[in-house]
């Protein structure tokens, strides 16, 4: 049976085709249209139906958003890519594909792609974090996605940040974000706000690995709030294993420094945590979407 998932991002929408031995017969990618709402279901399903055209078969569609879908009203709620808040995203989009499409939150998929064959696999309990543009975050247990009684389990990123009162205001209304420290952008206006320099965060990495002193501090500063934030999460939801992704991710150092690092603030003589990296990477979105349909 083929099986497509859809990576909708704020800045490009993905698509992959799984054949029945769970490979990729078909993948591609557009960029998504800015602050267009019917713009974007259309792109999405213009990418179904050529999909399925070039491999001739039709399919599940399963569909990661960056957001929720509320459980109240069926409207998108909580989504970076603001044009889809307040929208009736899956109905619109089983209107136009005459089927029933499955959403989920794209770190939920990110998540699930990689308990089930990824860096959680084996693991019962797994908490997928997503550092780039924005921040966010899945729990899977027991290979079943975690939603939540109000649609928002594993939102870390809304949280405040422990340890920092800089009064940024974010989009969602509120003051020191876990997001506004830990995403990309974050990190560079960090480095900015310090040092005056304007280096993107794969940059301020690159720089600190030559050997910049300024960029080194950066990123322990970064290494250390990112340790508190996810001891925050140890603490509550005592995961086997916490797997990072997004852009930041690629950042080697933090697997080594970060768990040194979020020792002190753990709730236990022990942390047998694994802080891992993504094993899929770029695939992670759309392998969770399709996979949704497990």
């Amino acid at each position: 049976m083929l099986r497509t998932g859809i990576d909708l991002g704020g800045s490009k929408i993905e698509i992959a085709c799984f054949g029945d031995d769970d490979s990729i017969v078909l993948r591609e990618r557009i960029p998504t249209p800015q602050g267009d709402y019917m713009g974007t279901v259309m792109a999405v399903a213009g990418l179904v139906e050529r999909a399925e055209q070039k491999v001739g078969a039709r399919g599940t569609v399963g569909v990661g958003i960056p957001g929720a879908e509320s459980r109240l009203t069926g409207l998108i709620k909580n989504a970076n890519s603001t044009c889809l808040i307040g929208k009736p995203l899956r109905r619109d989009l089983q209107a136009v594909l005459q089927r029933e499409v499955r959403l989920a939150n794209d770190a939920n998929c990110f998540a699930l792609s990689e308990t089930v064959d990824g860096a959680g696999a084996g693991a019962d309990v797994v908490f997928g974090v997503i550092l780039g543009t924005g921040v966010g975050g899945g729990i899977v247990v027991g290979g079943k996605p975690l939603v939540g009684a109000n649609a928002i389990a594993g939102e870390w990123g809304h949280n405040p940040m422990p340890g920092e009162q800089l009064a940024l205001a974010c989009y969602c209304g509120r003051q020191d974000c876990i997001e506004l420290y830990l995403s990309g952008p974050a990190l560079a206006a960090d480095h900015r706000r310090i040092t005056g320099a304007d280096f993107q965060a794969d940059e301020i990495s690159r720089h600190a690995s030559a050997g910049d002193a300024a960029c080194d501090a950066t990123l322990r500063r970064y290494e250390a709030r990112l340790a508190r934030a996810l001891a925050q999460v140890i603490n509550i939801l005592d995961p086997d294993v916490i797997v990072l992704g997004g852009g930041l991710s690629n950042i080697d150092r933090l697997y080594e420094n970060v768990p040194r690092l979020w020792d002190a603030q753990v709730f236990s003589d022990h942390v047998a945590t694994r802080l891992l990296k993504h094993r899929h990477g770029d695939s992670s979105g759309v392998r969770g979407a399709a996979w949704l349909w497990n």
